[in-house]
This record gives structure tokens, sequence and C-alpha cells, in this order.
């Protein structure tokens, strides 16, 4: 697990952290401060908007369906922010009423793979965002910045040229808030616990199997993401521009 404290604290906020700071095959590294991951930023309180402006972000990306962000709100409008709505998820679940006996790190390899399969076009869309001059600093999130937002940093890493290890650490670091989550749930469902022990949950498996099996069927992440979004060479290179130092 890298070392580097990559969380930052918020009041509201459990899982806000940079992605930056990992070297690509190349001996270049993820910048800083330029792409951060987070749970959802419909929770953020005053203090943490205040916080949340310091860090300069320009650009927000919600990965939830439509019906969360009016359920569970939104960032506020703000100057200089631009905000985007895109759902990269096509087969919705409910994570917390899954039986106990399945497997997670399978079941949510499988999920990650769907999704892949499904939203190519809204992936697709979030990285050519990302890949235009003037959008960082840019924080990518979903409900609790685990499985649609680790799913997306993990392509945009692999794309960066990081290697699957820091890419499955990065995933994984989630764990380090899952009570954290589980409690959150629990108080928005009269204190019961999710019937699927691995709620919450980030294991390093999950993340293993989806990149693997991106590598087995196409050769390697870059050549899935050609062939399942789209994703040309003049992409890869503007994102790297934006990225890397």
């Amino acid at each position: 697990m890298d070392p580097v404290p990559r969380h930052i604290a918020f009041e509201r906020l459990y899982n806000f952290r940079d992605a930056g700071g990992y070297r690509t095959g190349d001996g270049r590294s993820v910048r800083y401060a330029r792409l951060y991951r987070s749970d959802s930023l419909g929770k953020l309180s005053a203090r943490d908007w205040d916080q949340f402006r310091s860090l300069g972000v320009r650009m927000v990306i919600d990965l939830r369906h439509r019906h969360e962000v009016e359920a569970r709100g939104r960032i506020p409008d703000s100057d200089g922010i631009r905000y985007h709505n895109i759902s990269i998820e096509h087969r919705p679940y409910d994570q917390a009423a899954l039986s106990p006996a399945i497997e997670p790190a399978r079941f949510l390899a499988d999920r990650y793979a769907e999704l892949t399969e499904d939203g190519g076009a809204e992936i697709r869309q979030v990285l050519e965002l990302l890949a235009a001059d003037g959008g960082a600093p840019v924080v990518i999130h979903c409900a609790a910045g685990k499985d649609r937002t680790g799913v997306l940093t993990a392509l945009i890493l692999a794309l960066l040229g990081v290697a699957d290890d820091d890419i499955v650490a990065d995933y994984a670091r989630t764990g380090l808030v899952t009570d954290r989550l589980i409690a959150e749930w629990r108080a928005h469902n009269g204190g019961e616990m999710p019937s699927w022990p691995a709620f919450g949950q980030a294991p390093a498996g999950a993340m293993r199997l989806f990149l693997a099996g991106l590598t087995t069927g196409y050769g390697s992440v870059l050549d899935a993401a050609s062939a399942r979004l789209g994703v040309g060479d003049s992409l890869v290179e503007a994102l790297r521009n934006q990225f890397l130092t």
C-alpha cells in the first residue's frame, strides 16, 4: 500500500483523496492536486465547502444516476466550477441487499466489467472532458467513491501508464473508510446492517480480476480502452499532457 496519506479530511466526506503521485512506466508521475476522487459531494457541509473551494477545483464529474442526485443532492452551483452529471452505470444493483453468500472479489470484478461494456460512450465523454485544457483540478465522484469512481480512476491511471499494483492499491484505500461508509448507510436505514457483509469494502482482488480480465481479453488495458471505449492515441496523449509531470 502506498504510504502517502492521500485522504483529505472533511467533516462529511469520508473518501476524498488525491490520485496524484503514482509513477508511470516511462519515468513520469501523476501530478498532485490535479485529479481527486471522492464520495458524494452532495454531503458537503458549510465548513467542507470552504475547504473544498481552497483546492481550486474547476470541474466536478458526478457519476451517479439522476435519481441519486435528486435524492441526495449535488455540489452547489458556483462560479468557476463546471458540473457534469454523467452516469456510467447501466445495470444498477443494491449492494447492501446482496446475499451474504456472494463472494465479493469476483462479483465486483464482474460488475466493473459491465461498466466498461455498457458505459463506453459515457466513460469516453468523461475522458474527453478530463483531457481538455482548463478542466483541472477535477473531482470525480459517485455515492461512496468506491465502485464507479474506482473503475473510472483505474482506467485513467492505466491510460496514464501507472502500474497495476499501484492502481489496485489506490482502489483498495477505500477500505480505510469502510466503517464510516457502513455507519452512514445505517444512519439512512434505521440503524439496520447491510445484509451483504462485504458492503463498503474494496477488496484488492476485485480490481486485480477486473484489470486481468481486460488484459486477457484485449492484450492490455490500453487496447481494451481502444476497443471498448473508442479511446485513441490522441486522447491518451492529451490525458498524459494534462496529468503527468
